[in-house]
């Protein structure tokens, strides 16, 4: 089921996020923020890297002291993937960060004070090719604008956005993405359809404090689908009150959902009923829960009987039709052997790993080749 997303994306200039390219023709990056304490390096580095393990791109990292300034050093001397540093009102701190490796400052520049502060953040930023995130969220707006619309409203992030893009023009730093966040979704999406006709820098999407597990994720979905089907986005984060390791996972499954973007198995199963000749729940928790480390882009169908098993195995790489007193599993839309309920999800996890090996291998006698 291998078919090119039809949603057109918008044209932003590209920036570096250290070794990652966002905007412009960049694949859509997924990130996410730890939750530790940034003094604790020990437990910072560990999160970080598990967070590249799930698949980050980019990983943000609060800075909110001096003291988590020179711990930061420290983590970014032992993880590779690119971090963003979350720095609010000390210009100090930002100024720190930048001589030890940050990769992007996410510093609103008119809540840092004075203009020789702001002069001195962007003037080490530019120094650096540091890009920074400016980021607007409907829970600390200015009190001016509280006072001026009264309550959160897309106007009002919008103004406060170009409030700061105001100052970074005005030193001519163009090297920046913007993001426009708040919990409520219909308020996010207007903000950024708002701003994404205005500017061409990137976008870096997400609801704030979208919630827990389950609610936060239903949230995002649907606020970043309805932007992401707009073409607008350029990386993305899912806020949830649950493991950041979660936050990446649910981000890939948004844009596979869109085809924009792929990592590890799509699954196309059904919700069972009891036309079902296995049971199709625990045996997709199984395979979910053992292959989660597959990073080969691959859709592998489960269906639980002959209804539409057989029309979905043809479309996916691999499948699987509910069969008695076997089921009968596909191999690239053609009936490859049966399985029985037995040994099932063995049976598959192993068809499934073996699949996976000869791609990896096809791929890497490609690149072989190609460096001869």
């Amino acid at each position: 089921m291998k078919h090119e997303s039809p949603i057109k994306r918008r044209q932003s200039r590209q920036i570096m996020v250290g070794k990652v390219p966002v905007g412009g023709d960049a694949p859509i990056a997924v990130q996410s923020m730890t939750n530790t304490d940034t003094c604790d390096v020990a437990a910072t580095v560990a999160q970080i890297r598990a967070l590249e393990e799930a698949g980050a791109d980019i990983v943000r990292v609060s800075v909110p002291s001096m003291d988590a300034a020179e711990a930061f050093g420290k983590i970014r001397q032992q993880v590779n993937v690119p971090l963003v540093s979350d720095i609010h009102f000390d210009y100090k701190i930002a100024l720190r960060v930048a001589e030890l490796g940050v990769d992007c400052l996410r510093i609103n520049p008119g809540n840092i004070g004075r203009d020789d502060r702001v002069s001195a953040v962007i003037e080490a930023a530019r120094d650096r090719g540091i890009p920074i995130r400016i980021g607007v969220n409907a829970g600390s707006l200015e009190k001016s604008l509280q006072r001026k619309y009264g309550e959160p409203t897309a106007d009002a992030l919008v103004e406060s956005a170009m409030r700061h893009i105001d100052i970074l023009d005005r030193y001519d730093f163009q090297n920046y993405k913007v993001s426009l966040k708040a919990s409520e979704v219909f308020m996010t999406v207007d903000a950024y359809r708002k701003i994404a006709s205005q500017i061409d820098q990137p976008l870096h999407l997400g609801i704030t404090e979208a919630g827990g597990f389950r609610s936060g994720t239903v949230k995002s979905s649907i606020g970043l689908g309805m932007l992401l089907m707009d073409g607008i986005g350029d990386t993305i984060r899912v806020s949830l009150a649950a493991d950041p390791v979660q936050e990446i996972k649910v981000g890939y499954d948004i844009l596979k959902s869109l085809r924009l973007r792929s990592r590890g198995i799509n699954f196309i199963a059904c919700p069972s009923c009891s036309r079902q000749n296995f049971d199709v729940i625990q045996t997709m928790n199984d395979l979910e829960a053992r292959l989660e480390d597959v990073n080969t882009s691959m859709d592998v169908a489960i269906i639980g009987c002959i209804v539409n098993g057989p029309g979905e195995a043809k479309e996916a790489d691999i499948g699987l039709t509910g069969g008695s007193p076997k089921n009968l599993f596909y191999m690239a839309g053609k009936p490859n052997q049966k399985l029985d309920n037995a040994t099932l999800t063995d049976d598959l996890e192993r068809l499934i790993r073996e699949e996976v090996a000869r791609r990896q291998e096809q791929e890497e006698a490609i690149i072989a080749r190609s460096d001869d």
